[in-house]
Formats: structure tokens, sequence, C-alpha cells
């Protein structure tokens, strides 16, 4: 299973991208701010351009099983969760299937997370049971 997260718009206060799984289109994701490598505030930052492994284990704070990304260097406990706006991501990815705000602005907003989650899950699980699964994350600043 190839997935693959573009980044494609950059805010001063997020990112929004795609997320494609083998090649096709699924959902719109949300991210942090993308800064300059080696910068990090933390809560705050998307994660860097890079190839991670995805699994899915149980998360304490959201009380149910969610996708992990292992060995982001310089963050720790990296999901792929629901949620709509840059205040419900730590440095970690939302879905969603529209996007609900790209008027010009400092952020953008995204919807229908939760079902665009249930649905990633199902595939993302699919997956896992015929081997290990990865994502690479594109775009942004390099």
């Amino acid at each position: 299973m190839d997935l693959r997260l573009e980044r494609l718009w950059l805010a001063p206060l997020d990112t929004i991208g795609t997320f494609l799984i083998d090649g096709l289109f699924e959902c719109f994701v949300l991210e942090d701010q993308v800064r300059e490598p080696g910068v990090k505030v933390p809560g705050q930052t998307a994660i860097p351009v890079g190839r991670y492994e995805v699994i899915i284990t149980p998360s304490q704070r959201f009380k149910e099983d969610l996708p992990l990304l292992v060995g982001v260097p310089g963050f720790e406990g990296v999901r792929i969760h629901a949620g709509n706006t840059h205040e419900d991501t730590e440095g970690c990815i939302l879905v969603g299937q529209v996007l609900t705000g790209l008027a010009p602005g400092p952020s953008f907003t995204i919807g229908n997370s939760r079902r665009a989650l249930n649905l990633v899950l199902v595939k993302l699980k699919a997956g896992l049971a015929r081997g290990t699964v990865s994502v690479t994350i594109t775009g942004g600043l390099t």
C-alpha cells in the first residue's frame, strides 16, 4: 500500500494537502504550519517531509485505535486523526472530506473529518494485514 501526503497550500497557521492511497485521492489533510528545516515550535509545527512507517495503536488521548507515524525526527506521538482546524492538531495530521475554509486569511478548515478518518482506517487496516505501510510526505519548504 502506497500512502502519499502532498502539501499544497501553506498559510501562516496551518497547511492543506491531499492524502492519496495507491495513487488515488482519498481525502484532504490539515497540518500545522510548515516551518524552515530545523525550526520547531512545539505543538505548532508540521512534521518534516520524508517517508515514515505507519502503524495502528491505541491512543490514550483519543481513546481509540489510530494510525501512528513511526520515527519522525524531533516528534513523538504523531497520529492521523479527526479534526477541523489548526487548533485540533499538535503536529498531527487531520483528515477531512471537504475544504470548508479557503478564504484568504491566516488558516484553513476541513470538514467531514470523522467520516474521512473512518474510511482511511478501513483501508489502512487492510493494508497492514498485507504487510508494512508507509507514508511519503512531500511539499512545503525543503
